[in-house]
């Protein structure tokens, strides 16, 4: 599954002296950006305009270390509509800012009455750079930061040394996630120094090729060279999310289905999708086996009524329909040897008479025709009418009225079995 990772400039922090604190946030005219098809190698990396960003699976936007703040804490225990406000009254006395200006999200592996990890950002700067890249065609599917805290039992750092402003003469800054938090100083003075970790913490250390030498220097110690997108690759890795509560995704309609798709197309849904296609592959073959063995005996029984239509009746010559011409057939035989059928006069009127309702008369006027015998029914009521229905239908006949005239016949279902 593709990913793109953009990276998202630091905020300004005096943004209320410059035109921007009027017109709202406006993103760079560009932004660099790295896009990997396994979210492991590079492999495409440059810098874009919003609206020509690549195309990918996945879109992470990438925040420096200085816009996300760790706090450690013991994550309430709240349902997760009042989450938000739960974190915020519990870092209610540490926070610089009002809270309503403040977005919130757990840290991987966070649950409720257990210590935990709570990024807190600028959340109108982040809802605005959201809305301007949704604006550029650009759904942003997850928030990570550059640096987060190893996660509970992970006992390793990570160190990583770069310089912010290229070009100029400044020492390099050092960014540190530690089970101490997350921290980003300039290698100046003596505080980069105090927040080393404790010596039984191991530290992996890495540099930009600008700051590699400096870093040296500094740690006395060899470092390895990760350059911008290799770490802004690093960073999109793993399932953290700051995406959560007000900024949460929206998960509906289209993108849902878009968000099943992804998924499913990813390499982890990889059995998944080989199981559902042996599956469908074994249903279909599995019906057209079956359909095959339905056609065969379909065929049978229409050969087996040709065979008994043909010996039982060899003056047919050409066969078109087994059952109408063996129907025919054996009337016409019947006719000739004077048996009465189910459908003649005689049967109709053995029919009528043993239907007739009780306490009605004998019948006034009847007309036969071919499979039909027509009574008068003057004066019937709805009840010895029904009753006359009712006792024909026990004997395999139908009976309809119509003007006084009730007219006699044999049922079709036993008609197609004579």
């Amino acid at each position: 599954m593709s990913i793109l990772v953009i990276q998202l400039p630091p905020r300004a922090r005096l943004s209320a002296r410059t035109a921007d604190a009027a017109n709202g946030l406006r993103l760079p005219a560009e932004l660099d950006f790295v896009l990997s098809s396994d979210g492991n190698r590079v492999g495409t990396a440059g810098r874009s305009a919003p609206a020509l960003l690549p195309r990918a699976d996945s879109v992470v936007l990438a925040l420096t270390d200085a816009d996300v703040s760790w706090h450690r804490i013991v994550v309430p225990k709240a349902p997760a509509a009042k989450q938000r406000a739960a974190l915020a009254g519990v870092l209610e006395d540490t926070l610089l800012e009002d809270e309503d200006s403040l977005h919130f999200a757990l840290g991987s592996g966070a649950t409720g009455g257990q210590p935990g990890w709570v990024a807190v950002m600028h959340r109108s700067w982040l809802q605005a750079v959201l809305a301007a890249l949704e604006q550029a065609g650009v759904a942003v599917d997850r928030v990570v930061p550059s640096s987060a805290p190893p996660a509970d039992g992970v006992a390793q750092a990570r160190g990583h040394f770069f310089d912010p402003e290229p070009g100029n003469d400044q020492p390099p800054s050092m960014s540190l996630a530690s089970p101490d938090g997350v921290v980003c100083v300039r290698l100046t003075g003596a505080l980069a120094r105090a927040l080393q970790p404790a010596a039984d913490v191991p530290v992996r250390w890495t540099a930009t090729p600008a700051a590699a030498a400096a870093a040296e220097r500094w740690l006395g110690t060899p470092v390895a060279v990760l350059n911008d997108t290799e770490r802004l690759l690093q960073s999109a890795q793993g399932s953290l999310n700051l995406r959560q509560f007000d900024l949460a995704p929206r998960r509906r309609g289209t993108r849902a289905l878009s968000d099943f798709g992804k998924r499913l197309l990813s390499p982890e849904w990889r059995p998944v999708r080989w199981g559902l296609t042996a599956l469908v592959g074994m249903q279909l073959l599995g019906l057209n086996l079956w359909a095959f063995q339905q056609q065969r005996a379909l065929a049978d029984r229409k050969q087996a009524m040709v065979e008994l239509l043909r010996s039982t009746h060899p003056g047919v010559r050409a066969v078109l329909d087994a059952p109408l011409q063996m129907e025919r057939e054996t009337d016409r035989l019947r006719a000739a040897a004077g048996r009465a059928g189910d459908a003649d006069l005689e049967a109709l009127l053995a029919a009528a008479a043993g239907a007739w309702p009780d306490g009605l008369g004998p019948v006034q006027t009847l007309r036969f025709e071919t499979g039909r015998l027509t009574v008068a029914a003057a004066g019937w009521g709805e009840p010895q009418l029904a009753q006359f229905r009712e006792r024909l239908r026990a004997a395999g006949y139908a009976a309809e009225s119509a003007e006084g005239r009730i007219t006699v016949s044999r049922a079709s279902s036993m008609r197609g079995q004579g």
